[in-house]
């Protein structure tokens, strides 16, 4: 499923498909809201697997396609949500590219930090958030930075406009996109309080999503420093 283009599929598949994929994610353990602690108004610090997370949305850092990963077993998140949630997503996201792409050429690609909406499909979360995070290639610029707080700053702003009240992030960007951990962490936080302090009754949670002990650390530090 992970190499295959977005086309129809029978329903008899679909159906097969969508039972196992709905057993495997009871089998790993989906998580509540109500088991994840606030470490901050409206902001919760979680480590493990996003797609385990029943909340409104779930944050997938995509590439500029916009249709997944398509390396069998391949640990990224695209992959990872892709996989969970079914070849459906796959489908959604190639219809929405083809309208965007009828729109503004064909050669048109998502650009950083433009969040696309979609369902969530088989993943207990009720829809996906995809967004094409800043690449480093070199020095760690301004623009950078600003490219990365965009994503945040617009993913919230999609969230609201949506009526999604939680949503769980993943470390944009600090995978293959080169991102300093460390800095990518600072800027998540400080934008996301910043958002939150303009929008007292925006979302009801916001939470960082950490796979690695490191990224876990450099959150703990921005989320429980002294002001």
């Amino acid at each position: 499923m992970n190499i295959r283009m977005p086309k129809k599929m029978a329903r008899e598949v679909l159906q097969v498909q969508d039972e196992y994929l709905q057993e495997r994610n009871r089998e790993n353990g989906i998580v509540t809201l109500s088991e994840i602690p606030e470490a901050a108004d409206h902001i919760s610090l979680w480590q493990g697997d996003i797609t385990r997370l029943a909340v409104d949305a779930i944050v997938n850092a995509a590439n500029s396609q916009m249709l997944g990963c398509f390396i069998p077993m391949h640990t990224c998140i695209d992959n990872c949500i892709h996989t969970f949630a079914g070849i459906q997503l796959r489908a959604e996201c190639a219809r929405r590219m083809d309208l965007l792409r009828a729109e503004f050429g064909e050669d048109y690609e998502q650009p950083t930090a433009v969040p696309m909406l979609t369902d969530g499909y088989n993943l207990p979360a009720k829809h996906v958030v995809h967004i094409v995070g800043p690449i480093v290639q070199g020095p760690l610029t301004k623009e950078l930075e600003q490219d990365l707080a965009d994503c945040y700053r617009n993913m919230l702003d999609l969230c609201l406009a949506n009526g999604i009240r939680s949503v769980a992030f993943c470390c944009i960007s600090t995978g293959v996109f080169r991102f300093p951990n460390r800095r990518a962490a600072e800027i998540a936080v400080r934008t996301v309080k910043a958002w939150l302090a303009a929008h007292p009754e925006g979302v009801d949670r916001v939470i960082f999503n950490v796979f690695k002990d490191e990224d876990k650390a450099y959150y703990e530090q921005q989320l429980y420093r002294a002001e």
